[in-house]
């Protein structure tokens, strides 16, 4: 055999490794932590990758939601974990992002405590309203809260989550006031909204898009770079006129620190797969999630800069938790 060919043989065998099951390492079904409650995003995403990330990885891939504090119970306890690639979790801008930015403890470190492993999606963002509201669209909600200070509430999925801050953030850049209600996630929060309990929420598309289809949530402004195909009426934020408010979220796996290098190469590029299959990629897109599937390194640095940005917001919007 030529040299050529020898090589060209030697890296199929690499790329074939790089996809070879997890569960031939460890026998074991591969548990993927959720650190909010079922129906929000974050929980959506998960479930939606993890039948074709099981079957890539020759493994059950069990999802586990562990919600707390702002995501900070599921992330600690999947820091804990043994790094054996028995164990992932989904880490989010909230958890990696904005809750070392706003929390004076943490029970993990955010970068010291985990191994990067992809960004699944991008997940944008939305401003939802009680549709009993009198405000129609942006404008005219900025301009009630502004004939009415004080007096609305806004939902978000808990102290320290980026819907939080993104509630704080649009109070900032419009000179508005509203009054932040916690709950213990998404659902939670877009079920008293849909109520009339609260006026606005603050969520990410994935979870707000079903009640806003259905007439029971109105949609006023998304954060993406260009309208959303399912909801073409409604304009980003920075159409509207707010461009600080129009970064979108995402949604990542991480894995516990100390796993192994080639364990992680093997996740990472079968969730790379997963969330590009055309069924997959087509069912993200439906709900509002934007395919992504980075390399660990790109990863582990946009987690980096994550947490430098929603730091300078923090301080900005002074927002301090315990």
């Amino acid at each position: 055999m030529s040299r050529v060919p020898a090589r060209r043989a030697f890296l199929a065998l690499l790329s074939l490794a790089a996809v070879l099951p997890v569960r031939a390492q460890t026998g074991k079904p591969i548990r993927l932590l959720v650190p909010f409650p079922p129906g929000g995003a974050t929980d959506i995403t998960a479930r939606v990758i993890a039948e074709p990330l099981a079957r890539l990885l020759g493994a059950p891939v069990i999802v586990e939601n562990r919600a707390g504090a702002g995501g900070s119970l599921g992330m600690a306890e999947a820091a804990r974990a043994a790094p054996d690639g028995t164990t992932l979790a989904m880490a989010t801008l909230s958890t990696h992002g904005v809750n070392p930015a706003v929390y004076r403890k943490l029970p993990y470190d955010p970068v010291q405590d985990f191994v990067a492993v992809t960004e699944l999606v991008r997940a944008p963002g939305v401003l939802v309203t009680y549709p009993s509201l009198p405000p129609r669209d942006l404008a005219q909600f900025i301009a009630y809260l502004k004939a009415n200070p004080g007096k609305l509430n806004y939902g978000s999925p808990g102290n320290g989550t980026i819907g939080h801050m993104w509630g704080e953030l649009f109070k900032s850049s419009t000179g508005t006031a509203m009054t932040h209600v916690a709950y213990k996630g998404a659902a939670d929060a877009l079920r008293d909204t849909m109520a009339g309990n609260v006026q606005a929420s603050f969520d990410q598309v994935a979870s707000s898009l079903p009640h806003v289809q259905a007439g029971k949530l109105r949609a006023l402004a998304v954060s993406s770079d260009k309208r959303l195909e399912m909801l073409p009426d409604v304009p980003t934020f920075r159409e509207a006129g707010l461009p600080s408010n129009n970064d979108a979220s995402w949604f990542g796996l991480v894995a516990p620190a100390g796993t192994p290098p080639q364990v992680v190469a093997r996740v990472q590029a079968a969730a790379a797969t997963a969330v590009r299959e055309p069924a997959i990629a087509a069912r993200l897109l439906e709900l509002g999630l934007f395919p992504s599937g980075s390399t660990p390194q790109a990863f582990a640095a946009q987690i980096r800069d994550e947490i430098a940005k929603m730091k300078k917001v923090a301080e900005f919007a002074r927002i301090t938790l315990d």
